[in-house]
């Protein structure tokens, strides 16, 4: 498990390059354009993304075992709603995922099978109190980031710029190669 999620975490970091470098190649009125997606443009699909990743880490930050790796997040902003627009920019936003995938790589680096079993006890957005195991929560997070990128590849798509290959095989393939 620790393995397979400190992958993931390097896949998240490795997609989010490539897909913020296809998107910088568009004029920022058709980043921002409504393209009638879930969350409207590509610029609000990826501040979606963004959104719920610091929802969750902010969660996650809450325990013991994690809250130390995880003090950077208070140089973010903590959103209210997943329609949260944090960055109405797209190089501000472009900079801060970059900061976050980097604080969730040194946060990868902390994971022990332990620390994955160990509970994170939290309130979701209507109030309710939940519980999961960390593992399952980074689960989660990182399969709400490939969903997500996969509606933000399609609308890039739709824009006329091709995000190339997105596997997660690919990636691992450039691993190999370095």
């Amino acid at each position: 498990m620790v393995e397979y999620l400190q992958r993931m975490a390097r896949y998240n970091r490795w997609m989010n390059r490539k897909l913020f470098a296809k998107v910088a190649e568009l004029p920022a009125a058709d980043i921002a354009e409504d393209r009638d997606a879930f969350f409207g443009s590509i610029l609000g699909t990826l501040n979606h993304i963004m959104v719920a990743d610091l929802i969750w880490l902010h969660r996650i930050a809450t325990s013991k075992t994690c809250h130390e790796s995880l003090i950077p997040l208070a140089d973010f902003p903590t959103p209210s709603l997943l329609r949260d627009i944090l960055f109405n920019d797209f190089s501000d936003l472009s900079d801060a995922r970059n900061q976050l995938d980097v604080l969730i790589l040194e946060f990868s680096e902390t994971w022990t099978q332990e620390m994955l079993a160990g509970m994170i006890h939290y309130r979701n957005m209507a109030g309710d109190t939940h519980e999961h195991p960390l593992g399952a929560l980074l689960q989660h997070l990182f399969n709400h980031q490939t969903h997500h990128r996969g509606q933000a590849t399609t609308l890039l798509f739709q824009a006329g710029i091709d995000p190339g290959p997105t596997d997660l095989l690919v990636m691992m393939m450039e691993e190999e190669n370095v």
